[in-house]
């Protein structure tokens, strides 16, 4: 029998329950920490062994360097590996990354925001609903048929070309071709059409923040900034961006962190130029040169943290 006593004095009488699990049942009954630490010891077992734990791992091979003459790893601590990321080619690398992260985390932003804008303050009932549908319907596909069909489109033989033919805008598509930062003489291999396929790819990453942060703006703040004899463009600028800019900032995590760590649409899209996830690759696999693949990948580790210093900066975190 188990007596408990209840405020005021009184007391009760409960049956102890038999059993391998009746008493397990009534020690978490009486010890919830001991229920919440069983349940929480399994994920951060796993959190601290094999995510925080390959981290530590590959920042302690990024401190070694490789032997140019066997080839093998030097298992003592040097710089020389990070030394070797500020070499013209690799840091070329660094900066093609980061610029081009940048660029998509912009132009996503500038795209969201109309769209996540009417969904907040207009969209009702069904149409909502189309618009939840029509912001995560691209993310049920597959990651690589998207990334394929894309290039597919961007192809010389694709349907934009065809498009443009058809338009007799043939010499627009072939003059934007000949600049110098596409990168390549078809979309289908050039940095626009990385560009462009990276903006497809995040983008409902960035509305749905939006999104969520619009939707907490107060309708009478808007109406108010208006009766008072603010433009349209004031109240943007003064009231609406910055409550929405929470939103954007945490959008922005995903499409910048997620575009400064990608492999594959480089790699399928992307002209001859590397990237850090290629570099990575690369280094890794082809090269063998692990200390200075990990050195690499540290690369995106450091800017990220620093980017999500400055986003909680901002309350971006308050909007996830």
């Amino acid at each position: 029998m188990t007596v408990l006593t209840m405020s005021g004095g009184a007391t009760s009488i409960l049956p102890r329950r038999g059993g391998f699990f009746g008493r397990m049942s009534d020690a978490f009954w009486r010890h919830p920490k001991l229920l919440l630490f069983l349940m929480l010891t399994p994920p951060l077992l796993w959190l601290g062994i094999i995510y925080i734990g390959s981290l530590i791992a590959l920042l302690l091979q990024s401190f070694f360097s490789i032997d140019d003459f066997s080839g093998l790893v030097n298992y003592e601590f040097t710089l020389s590996t990070y030394a070797q990321l500020l070499s013209p080619t690799n840091f070329d690398i660094i900066i093609r990354t980061v610029v081009m992260a940048a660029l998509v985390t912009v132009a996503a932003a500038m795209i969201a925001f109309p769209i996540a804008y009417y969904a907040a303050r207009y969209a009702q009932g069904k149409w909502k609903a189309l618009f939840y549908l029509g912001v995560m319907l691209p993310l049920w596909s597959s990651y690589l048929v998207k990334v394929y069909a894309w290039k597919l489109i961007l192809a010389k033989e694709g349907i934009l070309t065809w498009i443009f033919e058809k338009l007799h805008l043939s010499w627009l598509l072939d003059g934007v071709l000949n600049l110098p930062i596409v990168g390549g003489n078809s979309l289908s291999v050039s940095y626009l059409g990385t560009f462009i396929v990276f903006v497809y790819i995040w983008l409902p990453y960035m509305i749905l923040p939006t999104q969520a942060a619009l939707e907490r703006v107060p309708g009478n703040l808007i109406e108010a900034s208006a009766d008072l004899g603010a433009t349209p463009g004031q109240t943007f600028r003064t009231v609406l961006l910055p409550l929405a800019l929470p939103g954007i900032v945490a959008g922005s995590i995903f499409t910048f962190s997620l575009t400064l760590g990608d492999y594959i649409i480089p790699q399928i899209i992307g002209s001859s130029r590397l990237f850090i996830g290629q570099a990575v690759y690369a280094q890794q696999g082809t090269a063998g040169n692990v200390p200075l693949a990990a050195a690499f990948s540290v690369v995106p580790i450091v800017i990220m943290a620093l980017y999500l210093w400055a986003a909680k900066k901002q309350g971006a975190f308050d909007a996830l």
